[in-house]
């Protein structure tokens, strides 16, 4: 999950939670946008901890590479 895909579900969640005001039977819109607000969170953490563990914008190229002649005997 991305960070789009994150800060989607948060925005989702958030609307069913605090925007939504329908009574239904059966399931409860609030706990279904508390549970994506959470997932949402969830998603976004782990996205920003391997972001900058692969890479991440900048991080490309940045290969240094050491060469030494041999003496020929």
């Amino acid at each position: 999950m991305g960070l789009g895909a994150s800060l989607f579900l948060i925005a989702i969640g958030a609307i069913l939670a605090f925007a939504v005001d329908v009574t239904t039977e059966g399931f409860n819109l609030s706990t279904i946008g508390i549970i994506l607000m959470i997932v949402g969170a969830l998603g976004l953490v782990l996205s920003m901890i391997f972001w900058s563990s692969w890479g991440g914008p900048g991080n490309r190229g940045n290969t240094t590479v050491v060469e030494r002649e041999r003496d020929i005997v």
